[in-house]
Protein backbone atom coordinates (compact mmCIF):
# COMPACT_ATOMS: atom_id res chain seq x y z
CA UNK A 1 0.00 0.00 0.00
CA UNK A 2 1.37 3.39 -1.02
CA UNK A 3 2.08 5.98 1.69
CA UNK A 4 0.91 9.55 1.24
CA UNK A 5 1.45 12.49 3.58
CA UNK A 6 -1.38 14.12 5.52
CA UNK A 7 -1.09 17.62 6.99
CA UNK A 8 -3.36 19.42 9.44
CA UNK A 9 -2.12 23.00 9.22
CA UNK A 10 -4.89 24.46 11.37
CA UNK A 11 -6.37 27.95 11.03
CA UNK A 12 -4.50 30.59 9.02
CA UNK A 13 -5.10 33.71 6.97
CA UNK A 14 -6.26 33.69 3.34
CA UNK A 15 -2.95 34.51 1.63
CA UNK A 16 -1.09 31.88 3.65
CA UNK A 17 -3.66 29.18 2.98
CA UNK A 18 -3.45 29.62 -0.79
CA UNK A 19 0.32 30.00 -0.70
CA UNK A 20 0.75 26.72 1.17
CA UNK A 21 -1.32 24.83 -1.40
CA UNK A 22 0.84 26.17 -4.23
CA UNK A 23 4.07 25.51 -2.30
CA UNK A 24 3.08 21.87 -1.79
CA UNK A 25 2.21 21.56 -5.48
CA UNK A 26 5.62 22.94 -6.42
CA UNK A 27 7.47 20.70 -3.97
CA UNK A 28 5.62 17.60 -5.14
CA UNK A 29 6.27 18.42 -8.80
CA UNK A 30 10.00 18.42 -7.98
CA UNK A 31 9.77 15.07 -6.22
CA UNK A 32 10.63 16.63 -2.86
CA UNK A 33 7.50 15.45 -1.03
CA UNK A 34 5.01 12.59 -1.51
CA UNK A 35 1.39 13.03 -2.65
CA UNK A 36 -0.23 15.12 0.06
CA UNK A 37 -3.65 15.61 1.61
CA UNK A 38 -4.00 18.76 3.67
CA UNK A 39 -6.74 19.92 6.06
CA UNK A 40 -7.04 23.52 7.22
CA UNK A 41 -9.31 26.32 8.40
CA UNK A 42 -9.49 30.11 7.99
CA UNK A 43 -8.79 32.95 10.42
CA UNK A 44 -10.41 35.34 9.75
CA UNK A 45 -13.33 33.79 7.88
CA UNK A 46 -12.63 34.56 4.24
CA UNK A 47 -14.36 35.04 0.91
CA UNK A 48 -12.36 33.40 -1.85
CA UNK A 49 -13.14 33.87 -5.52
CA UNK A 50 -12.24 31.73 -8.48
CA UNK A 51 -9.29 32.61 -10.68
CA UNK A 52 -11.47 33.85 -13.56
CA UNK A 53 -13.95 35.90 -11.54
CA UNK A 54 -14.07 39.69 -11.73
CA UNK A 55 -13.71 40.86 -8.14
CA UNK A 56 -14.85 44.45 -8.72
CA UNK A 57 -18.04 43.26 -10.40
CA UNK A 58 -19.00 40.39 -8.11
CA UNK A 59 -17.82 41.33 -4.59
CA UNK A 60 -19.15 44.03 -2.24
CA UNK A 61 -15.90 45.07 -0.59
CA UNK A 62 -17.54 47.56 1.78
CA UNK A 63 -19.72 44.78 3.20
CA UNK A 64 -16.72 42.45 3.30
CA UNK A 65 -14.71 44.94 5.35
CA UNK A 66 -17.65 45.78 7.63
CA UNK A 67 -18.00 42.09 8.52
CA UNK A 68 -14.28 41.67 9.16
CA UNK A 69 -13.88 39.02 6.45
CA UNK A 70 -10.70 38.20 4.59
CA UNK A 71 -10.42 38.02 0.82
CA UNK A 72 -8.26 36.09 -1.63
CA UNK A 73 -8.28 34.94 -5.24
CA UNK A 74 -7.79 31.20 -5.63
CA UNK A 75 -5.50 29.69 -8.27
CA UNK A 76 -8.40 27.40 -9.19
CA UNK A 77 -11.56 28.24 -11.09
CA UNK A 78 -15.10 28.14 -9.77
CA UNK A 79 -17.12 30.75 -7.98
CA UNK A 80 -17.10 32.57 -4.66
CA UNK A 81 -16.89 30.60 -1.41
CA UNK A 82 -17.26 31.89 2.13
CA UNK A 83 -14.76 29.90 4.19
CA UNK A 84 -16.19 30.11 7.67
CA UNK A 85 -17.63 27.12 9.52
CA UNK A 86 -15.96 24.46 7.43
CA UNK A 87 -13.13 22.01 7.01
CA UNK A 88 -11.10 22.84 3.92
CA UNK A 89 -9.17 20.09 2.21
CA UNK A 90 -6.59 19.97 -0.55
CA UNK A 91 -5.11 17.04 -2.45
CA UNK A 92 -1.84 17.35 -4.37
CA UNK A 93 -0.77 14.48 -6.62
CA UNK A 94 1.09 14.08 -9.91
CA UNK A 95 -0.93 13.90 -13.13
CA UNK A 96 1.09 10.79 -14.01
CA UNK A 97 0.19 8.92 -10.84
CA UNK A 98 -1.25 5.51 -11.79
CA UNK A 99 -4.42 6.29 -9.86
CA UNK A 100 -5.13 9.48 -11.81
CA UNK A 101 -7.15 9.45 -15.04
CA UNK A 102 -6.16 12.09 -17.61
CA UNK A 103 -9.70 13.50 -17.62
CA UNK A 104 -10.27 16.27 -15.08
CA UNK A 105 -13.82 15.07 -14.41
CA UNK A 106 -12.71 11.48 -13.86
CA UNK A 107 -9.84 12.52 -11.59
CA UNK A 108 -12.31 14.62 -9.61
CA UNK A 109 -14.45 11.53 -9.16
CA UNK A 110 -11.48 9.44 -7.97
CA UNK A 111 -10.25 12.04 -5.47
CA UNK A 112 -13.76 12.65 -4.20
CA UNK A 113 -14.05 9.04 -3.12
CA UNK A 114 -12.06 10.16 -0.08
CA UNK A 115 -14.75 12.72 0.68
CA UNK A 116 -17.47 10.12 0.19
CA UNK A 117 -15.83 7.78 2.68
CA UNK A 118 -15.28 10.65 5.11
CA UNK A 119 -19.00 11.35 5.27
CA UNK A 120 -19.65 7.66 5.76
CA UNK A 121 -17.14 7.67 8.61
CA UNK A 122 -19.27 10.38 10.22
CA UNK A 123 -22.31 8.14 9.82
CA UNK A 124 -23.98 9.96 6.92
CA UNK A 125 -25.36 8.55 3.69
CA UNK A 126 -23.58 10.22 0.81
CA UNK A 127 -23.48 9.33 -2.86
CA UNK A 128 -21.64 10.37 -6.01
CA UNK A 129 -24.11 11.52 -8.66
CA UNK A 130 -23.12 11.54 -12.34
CA UNK A 131 -24.26 14.76 -13.95
CA UNK A 132 -23.40 13.84 -17.53
CA UNK A 133 -27.10 13.97 -18.29
CA UNK A 134 -28.21 17.60 -18.74
CA UNK A 135 -31.53 17.08 -16.95
CA UNK A 136 -29.76 15.57 -13.96
CA UNK A 137 -27.29 18.44 -13.93
CA UNK A 138 -30.08 21.03 -13.86
CA UNK A 139 -31.34 19.56 -10.59
CA UNK A 140 -28.16 20.70 -8.88
CA UNK A 141 -27.40 24.03 -10.50
CA UNK A 142 -28.90 27.46 -10.96
CA UNK A 143 -27.57 30.10 -13.29
CA UNK A 144 -26.77 33.65 -12.35
CA UNK A 145 -25.24 33.19 -8.90
CA UNK A 146 -21.61 33.95 -8.08
CA UNK A 147 -21.67 31.36 -5.30
CA UNK A 148 -19.52 28.28 -5.83
CA UNK A 149 -21.91 25.75 -4.37
CA UNK A 150 -24.44 26.66 -7.03
CA UNK A 151 -22.24 25.33 -9.82
CA UNK A 152 -21.87 21.56 -9.96
CA UNK A 153 -19.15 19.60 -11.70
CA UNK A 154 -19.86 16.52 -13.82
CA UNK A 155 -19.77 14.43 -10.66
CA UNK A 156 -21.35 15.74 -7.49
CA UNK A 157 -21.12 14.47 -3.97
CA UNK A 158 -24.58 14.86 -2.50
CA UNK A 159 -26.34 14.08 0.76
CA UNK A 160 -30.12 13.85 0.63
CA UNK A 161 -30.05 15.39 -2.84
CA UNK A 162 -28.10 18.49 -1.92
CA UNK A 163 -24.52 19.57 -2.43
CA UNK A 164 -22.26 19.20 0.60
CA UNK A 165 -18.80 19.92 -0.82
CA UNK A 166 -17.63 22.60 -3.23
CA UNK A 167 -14.39 21.61 -4.97
CA UNK A 168 -12.16 23.05 -7.68
CA UNK A 169 -9.09 21.77 -9.48
CA UNK A 170 -6.04 23.22 -11.22
CA UNK A 171 -3.10 21.53 -12.96
CA UNK A 172 0.35 23.08 -12.98
CA UNK A 173 3.83 21.61 -13.43
CA UNK A 174 2.20 18.27 -14.36
CA UNK A 175 0.64 18.20 -10.89
CA UNK A 176 -3.00 18.21 -9.76
CA UNK A 177 -4.22 20.47 -6.98
CA UNK A 178 -7.81 19.86 -5.93
CA UNK A 179 -9.18 21.73 -2.96
CA UNK A 180 -12.60 22.39 -1.55
CA UNK A 181 -14.91 23.16 1.34
CA UNK A 182 -16.62 20.62 3.59
CA UNK A 183 -19.43 22.60 5.22
CA UNK A 184 -19.82 22.00 8.94
CA UNK A 185 -22.34 24.84 9.16
CA UNK A 186 -23.47 27.51 6.72
CA UNK A 187 -24.52 31.15 7.00
CA UNK A 188 -26.12 31.76 3.62
CA UNK A 189 -27.16 35.32 4.48
CA UNK A 190 -23.56 36.28 5.26
CA UNK A 191 -22.32 34.84 1.97
CA UNK A 192 -24.91 36.63 -0.14
CA UNK A 193 -24.46 39.89 1.78
CA UNK A 194 -20.92 40.27 0.39
CA UNK A 195 -21.76 39.41 -3.23
CA UNK A 196 -23.17 41.96 -5.64
CA UNK A 197 -26.40 41.57 -7.61
CA UNK A 198 -28.26 43.80 -10.03
CA UNK A 199 -31.21 44.05 -7.62
CA UNK A 200 -32.33 42.93 -4.18
CA UNK A 201 -35.03 40.81 -5.81
CA UNK A 202 -32.41 38.83 -7.71
CA UNK A 203 -30.28 38.52 -4.57
CA UNK A 204 -33.21 37.04 -2.65
CA UNK A 205 -34.13 34.68 -5.48
CA UNK A 206 -30.55 33.45 -5.87
CA UNK A 207 -30.19 33.03 -2.12
CA UNK A 208 -33.35 30.97 -1.90
CA UNK A 209 -32.22 28.75 -4.76
CA UNK A 210 -28.83 28.35 -3.09
CA UNK A 211 -30.47 27.24 0.15
CA UNK A 212 -32.35 24.56 -1.75
CA UNK A 213 -29.15 23.24 -3.37
CA UNK A 214 -26.37 23.57 -0.79
CA UNK A 215 -26.38 22.03 2.67
CA UNK A 216 -24.08 21.80 5.65
CA UNK A 217 -23.60 18.86 8.00
CA UNK A 218 -25.58 20.71 10.65
CA UNK A 219 -28.40 21.40 8.18
CA UNK A 220 -29.05 17.81 7.22
CA UNK A 221 -28.17 16.13 10.51
CA UNK A 222 -28.76 18.63 13.28
CA UNK A 223 -25.34 17.63 14.59
CA UNK A 224 -22.42 19.87 15.44
CA UNK A 225 -19.25 18.31 14.06
CA UNK A 226 -16.06 19.97 15.31
CA UNK A 227 -13.10 20.79 13.10
CA UNK A 228 -11.02 18.18 14.95
CA UNK A 229 -13.62 15.43 14.50
CA UNK A 230 -13.96 16.29 10.83
CA UNK A 231 -10.19 16.06 10.32
CA UNK A 232 -10.19 12.65 11.97
CA UNK A 233 -13.11 11.36 9.87
CA UNK A 234 -11.85 12.63 6.54
CA UNK A 235 -8.32 11.42 7.20
CA UNK A 236 -9.78 7.94 7.58
CA UNK A 237 -12.03 8.59 4.59
CA UNK A 238 -9.24 9.55 2.22
CA UNK A 239 -7.12 6.60 3.32
CA UNK A 240 -10.01 4.23 2.63
CA UNK A 241 -11.35 5.95 -0.47
CA UNK A 242 -7.97 6.19 -2.20
CA UNK A 243 -6.63 2.93 -0.72
CA UNK A 244 -3.46 4.57 0.62
CA UNK A 245 -1.71 4.77 3.96
CA UNK A 246 -1.69 8.33 5.34
CA UNK A 247 1.29 9.38 7.44
CA UNK A 248 1.08 12.60 9.45
CA UNK A 249 3.75 15.11 8.54
CA UNK A 250 4.66 18.79 8.50
CA UNK A 251 5.62 21.33 5.87
CA UNK A 252 9.20 20.93 4.71
CA UNK A 253 11.64 23.83 4.99
CA UNK A 254 11.37 24.30 1.22
CA UNK A 255 7.56 24.48 1.38
CA UNK A 256 7.60 26.86 4.33
CA UNK A 257 10.01 29.26 2.64
CA UNK A 258 8.23 29.11 -0.71
CA UNK A 259 4.85 29.74 0.94
CA UNK A 260 6.25 32.82 2.69
CA UNK A 261 7.57 34.07 -0.65
CA UNK A 262 4.21 33.44 -2.35
CA UNK A 263 2.42 35.44 0.34
CA UNK A 264 4.76 38.40 -0.26
CA UNK A 265 4.80 38.23 -4.03
CA UNK A 266 1.41 36.79 -4.99
CA UNK A 267 -1.47 35.92 -2.68
CA UNK A 268 -0.94 38.86 -0.35
CA UNK A 269 -0.83 41.43 -3.16
CA UNK A 270 -3.50 43.59 -4.76
CA UNK A 271 -2.08 42.80 -8.20
CA UNK A 272 -3.12 39.16 -7.73
CA UNK A 273 -6.33 39.54 -5.76
CA UNK A 274 -7.82 42.41 -7.78
CA UNK A 275 -6.31 41.74 -11.20
CA UNK A 276 -9.67 41.15 -12.90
Amino acid sequence: METWRVLNTGFSGPAWNMAVDEAILNAHSRGLVPPTIRFFGWDPPTLSIGYFQRSAKEVDFEALQAKGLGFVRRPTGGRAVLHDQELTYSVIVSESHPMMPSSINESYRILSMGLLEGFRELGFRAEMVSLADEEEKKKYESMGSAACFDSPSWYELVVEGRKVVGSAQVRQLHTILQHGSILLDLDVEKLFSVLTFSSERIRERMMQTFKERAVSIRDFSGQTVSYERAVEAFTLGFARGLDVRLEAGALSEYEQELAEQLVREKYGTDSWNFKK
